[in-house]
């Protein structure tokens, strides 16, 4: 008699099994201790990530899962385990002001112990928010909508477009995240190609990316050429009888590899966007609230005469509270009031979201942390293009403010991306100098600096020194294995 077993039965039985060993090794400690970190990474695995067992993909993957960092408390632009070691942090451009920031962690607290409620109740707070933030924005972005994660803001940016143009199509850039929402993976190349594929109203522009891309630095003009192929796929989705309602994209492309969009790009797109009936979508999730230095938008470096129809916002507002919002002009927002369905959030824009996030303004202001921004990225961009002179695996050095991006490459001519070479360099600096950095990119070959703001000069420097050293031994071993 022949037994047929399938995958999911053998899943569900390895599971079963590696519980009942995990229990097991539980039971034996003489003293429960919850916060062994072996213990909390077992039960992570169990609950948190549950492991493909035929190929080893997990759900949500855990920075370094090798052996995880367990990080319990952080302050500033550090980061402390359990045992109190310290880490530099490069990464988390959600703590803006810093890890727990005393005046934010004060705001919170005050209006947490007075009144917190739904935002549908009148409330200073979500008054005094809106107006400084309009103060920051283009005069035509007056309206705000106020929600909880910049994948909810994304999400509400798509519905207003597409109420107000009556038009479903959407054009974005390849390698693209939006968010992790059903509609938000439909307009994320980075996600659906991976998943279901590209859905019939959805259009992908290339990257403007002039390092790697098809118009690169030596192209005359390469932000008119690069508007030119969204103009061409305008003009091919409307030979398919299909209309345009948006143009989506981040103002600093992140997932895509850090990349600084080229002059003149995103007025050209708006102009042929418009033209078509469309809205222009300034996704600033990633790169708002100042992190460019010179300005406090990223989509204000394409100019002065630029303005996006929509702007969403989200990881920073908050300094790690679930603050995001979407800005729009009177126009759009009217066209989605006149569709009869009303729209309220029940957690958005409540009073103690609006004092941390008025908090978080208040201390960028006060602490110049654009001006820090624009210091000590400057320096840390001079610093790794001096060590491209020394490194020829550092195919490009771009970036601006706090957003800055390491291109690693073994080849400079073919640009072949070195995926294994920056995971090393990862790898190596959280274990040998407890700073912690991560890639990005199609390939995950550029190492990425998105610190909070409060980043200085002197932790440039030694990020930098160390890098240096990294790369160092690491060629010369290869030499003498050669």
């Amino acid at each position: 008699m022949q037994i047929t077993i399938s995958k999911a039965e053998v899943q569900f039985f390895i599971w079963e099994k590696a519980n009942q060993v995990w229990q097991e090794r539980w039971d034996r400690e003489e003293k429960v201790d919850t916060y062994i970190k072996v213990k909390v990474n077992m039960r992570a695995q169990k609950l948190l990530t549950p492991t493909n067992f035929f190929d080893y993909r997990q759900s949500c993957r855990l920075f370094y899962s090798d052996e995880p960092v367990k990080i319990i408390k952080a302050r500033g632009q550090y980061l402390f385990d359990e045992n109190d070691k310290r880490y530099l942090d490069c990464i988390s451009n959600v703590h803006h002001v810093g890890h727990c920031h005393p005046s934010i962690t004060k705001a919170a607290a005050e209006q947490m112990d007075l009144l917190n409620t739904n935002a549908r109740f009148l409330h200073d707070n979500i008054v005094m928010y809106a107006d400084r933030l309009a103060a920051t924005l283009p005069e035509k972005l007056c309206v705000f909508y106020f929600v909880n994660s910049g994948s909810e803001a994304n999400d509400l940016a798509l519905r207003l477009a597409q109420q107000y143009t009556q038009h479903q199509d959407v054009i974005v850039l390849d390698h693209a995240y939006h968010g992790h929402l059903m509609s938000l993976i439909d307009i994320s190349p980075y996600k659906f190609r991976k998943l279901a594929g590209q859905k019939e109203w959805v259009h992908v522009a290339p990257l403007p990316d002039t390092y790697r891309g098809i118009y690169r630095e030596d192209h005359p003009n390469p932000g008119q050429a690069y508007a030119d192929t969204v103009k061409d796929l305008i003009e091919e989705v409307h030979r398919k009888g299909r209309k345009i309602s948006a143009f989506f994209a981040e103002s600093l492309p992140s997932v895509g590899g850090q990349i600084i969009l080229p002059q003149g790009y995103s007025t050209k797109v708006a102009e042929y966007v418009r033209s078509a009936g469309g809205v222009f979508v300034a996704d600033e999730v990633q790169t708002g609230f100042g992190r460019v230095g010179s300005h406090f938008w990223a989509f204000q470096l394409q100019g002065e005469g630029f303005c996006p129809d929509i702007v969403t916002m989200g990881k920073p507002m908050g300094n790690g509270h679930p603050l995001a919002c979407v800005a729009t002009t009177v126009e759009i927002a009217g066209a989605f009031t006149a569709n009869g369905v009303e729209y309220f959030n029940t957690f958005g824009g409540n009073p103690v979201s609006c004092a941390i996030g008025l908090a978080v303004l208040d201390v960028i202001e006060k602490e110049d942390l654009r001006g820090n921004a624009t210091r000590v990225g400057a320096h840390l961009k001079d610093l790794l293009t001096k060590l491209q002179t020394q490194h020829q695996i550092i195919g490009d050095v771009r970036g601006v403010g706090l957003f800055v991006g390491l291109e690693l490459v073994s080849d400079r001519d073919q640009k072949t991306p070195a995926t294994e070479t920056a995971a090393r360099v990862v790898k190596r600096l959280k274990e040998e100098d407890q700073i912690c950095v991560s890639t990005d990119g199609p390939w995950e070959n550029v190492v990425k600096f998105k610190p909070p703001m409060c980043f200085s000069m002197e932790d440039a420097e030694l990020a930098v020194r160390c890098i240096d050293r990294i790369l160092t031994v690491t060629f010369k071993l290869e030499k003498e294995d050669i």
